[in-house]
C-alpha cells in the first residue's frame, strides 16, 4: 500500500546509461577540440608570438604584448556564454555545442594561416587579436552547455564522474597540444620552427573539428531539459535567462569567480607564464615546459575522473578545499625550484599544482556551479559566471604575472604571492558556502 503511494518526480528520475554515456563523451570530444586550440595559442604566444607579430618593440614589451592577446580571447568569452547561454536556455544544449565547435575550429585553422608582421605589418596583430576574439566568443558558449549536459544526463550520485570528461577534455587538449609544439619544435631548426613550424598544429585542428563533430552528432539533449521546456512551454517568459539568473542568484556570480582563481591561477602560471619566463630569466631551454605539459595534460587523464569519484564518494567541498589549500602551500616551493634550477623540483611542484591542486578543484566545479541555479537559465547562469571568473582569474594571468616581473626587476616573489593570495581565496569562498546535504557537498 505505502508503495503504492511513492511517486518520483521526472527531474530526480535517474537518466539512462546510454543517454548518460553519449552525453559525457560527447562533452569530452568538443571540449578537446576546445581547449586544445584555446591553450596551443598560450603556448605559441609565449614562444613565437612577440617575434612573429611584435618585432618591432622590445622583448619585454613584445611578451606582455602577446600575452594581452591571449587575454583578449577570455574577454570575449563571457559575451559567448550571455549569447550562447541564452540560446541555450532556449533552444537546447546541443544545438549550441555543435555550433561552439565549428567557430572554434575555423577561427584556430586561420590563425595557422595568418601572415606575419613582416608581410603585411601592423594588420597582422590585428587580425591575430580579432581571430583569438572568435576563439573566445567560441570557448566562452562551449562550457556551459558541455557541463550541462553532462550534469543534467549523469546518474543521481555519479555527476562529479559522469561529467569530469568536460575537464578531462581539457588535460587532452592540454596534451595534444603541448605535444604538437614539442614534436615539431624537435624536428625543425630554431629559424624554421618561428617561420612556419607553428602553423602547422593551428592548422590540424581541423582534423578535431571533424571528429568532434561526428561525436556529438550522436548525443541526445539532456532529459532535465526537455522536462523544462514541457514545463515552461505554457508559461510565458518574462526575462532573459541571464536576467534571470542574475536576479534570483546575485551572489553566485561571486562565489564562481573566486572558486576558480585556484584552478586558473594554477594552470596558467605553470603552462604559460612559467614558459616564458623560465626560457627569457632563467635560460632553461623550452622543451622543459613543454615536457611538463606533456606530463600534466597525460596524467590528468587520469586523476581529474579519479578525484570526481572520490567527490561523489565523501563530498565534493571536501575534495574541493584540499585541493586549493595544497595550492597555496606549493607556491612559494614552485618558484624557489625555478630559481635554483633544479629539474626535479620544478617537475615536482608543477604537478602538485597543475595536477593535484588544480585537478582536485575543477573536478568537482561542473555539478557545484550548474546547481547554484535552476534548470530554465542555468546554461546562461553557470556558463556566464564561469566566463566572467575566467577574465577576472584567468585570461590575464600571465599577463599580470609578467607585468609583476617586470615591475620588481626581475624577482619572483610576487608572483608567487598573487598564486597563493588565489587558491588562499578560493579555499575560503568553499568553506564558506552553505550547499544542500543533498548533493552530497
Amino acid at each position: 500500500m505505502d508503495s503504492m503511494l511513492i511517486t518520483t518526480r521526472p527531474d530526480e528520475e535517474t537518466p539512462s546509461l546510454n543517454r548518460a554515456r553519449r552525453a559525457a563523451w560527447g562533452s569530452f570530444a568538443g571540449a578537446v577540440v576546445d581547449w586544445y586550440d584555446f591553450l596551443l595559442y598560450g603556448i605559441t604566444a609565449a614562444l613565437v608570438f612577440n617575434k612573429a607579430f611584435f618585432p618591432q618593440i622590445n622583448p619585454a614589451m613584445g611578451t606582455l604584448a602577446a600575452f594581452a592577446t591571449f587575454g583578449v580571447g577570455f574577454l570575449f568569452r563571457p559575451l559567448g556564454g550571455i549569447i550562447f547561454g541564452h540560446f541555450g536556455d532556449r533552444l537546447g544544449r546541443k544545438r549550441m555545442l555543435m555550433m561552439t565547435v565549428w567557430m572554434m575550429g575555423i577561427a584556430t585553422a586561420c590563425i595557422g594561416i595568418l601572415p606575419s608582421f613582416a608581410t603585411i605589418g601592423w594588420w597582422a596583430p590585428v587580425l591575430l587579436v580579432t581571430l583569438r576574439a572568435l576563439q573566445g566568443f567560441a570557448v566562452g558558449g562551449e562550457w556551459g552547455g558541455a557541463a550541462l549536459l553532462a550534469v543534467e544526463s549523469a546518474p543521481t550520485g555519479k555527476k562529479a564522474f559522469y561529467s569530469s570528461g568536460v575537464q578531462v577534455g581539457y588535460g587532452v587538449g592540454l596534451l595534444l597540444s603541448t605535444g604538437l609544439v614539442s614534436l615539431i619544435s624537435n624536428m625543425t631548426s630554431n629559424e624554421q620552427f618561428l617561420s612556419w613550424g607553428w602553423r602547422l598544429p593551428f592548422l590540424f585542428s581541423i582534423v578535431l573539428v571533424l571528429g568532434a563533430l561526428w561525436v556529438r552528432n550522436g548525443m541526445e539533449e539532456s532529459s532535465e531539459f526537455e522536462h523544462t521546456q514541457a514545463q515552461s512551454a505554457k508559461q510565458q517568459k518574462k526575462r532573459l535567462p541571464v536576467f534571470e539568473a542574475l536576479i534570483r542568484h546575485p551572489g553566485a556570480f561571486l562565489k564562481i569567480i573566486a572558486l576558480r582563481l585556484c584552478e586558473l591561477l594554477t594552470m596558467y602560471i605553470v603552462t604559460a607564464f612559467a614558459l616564458n619566463y623560465s626560457t627569457q630569466n632563467l635560460g632553461l631551454p623550452r622543451e622543459l615546459f613543454l615536457n611538463i605539459g606533456l606530463l600534466v595534460g597525460g596524467i590528468s587523464c587520469l586523476t581529474i575522473p579519479l578525484f570526481a569519484l572520490l567527490a561523489d564518494l565523501y563530498g565534493r567541498r571536501r575534495i574541493y578545499i584540499t585541493g586549493a589549500l595544497l595550492g597555496a602551500l606549493s607556491a612559494f616551493p614552485f618558484f624557489m625550484a625555478l630559481e635554483a634550477r633544479s629539474i626535479f623540483g620544478v617537475v615536482f611542484f608543477s604537478l602538485m599544482l597543475a595536477n593535484i591542486a588544480h585537478d582536485m578543484v575543477v573536478c568537482v566545479q561542473q555539478p557545484m556551479f550548474t546547481e547554484m541555479f535552476g534548470a530554465g537559465y542555468r546554461y546562461s547562469g553557470a556558463g556566464v559566471g564561469y566566463q566572467v571568473a575566467s577574465v577576472v582569474g584567468g585570461g590575464f594571468t600571465p599577463f599580470i604575472a609578467a607585468a609583476l616581473v617586470t615591475f620588481f626587476g626581475g624577482e619572483w616573489h610576487s608572483v608567487a604571492m598573487y598564486l597563493m593570495a588565489g587558491c588562499l581565496l578560493s579555499a575560503l569562498t568553499a568553506m564558506l558556502m552553505k550547499t544542500p546535504q543533498r548533493h552530497k557537498q
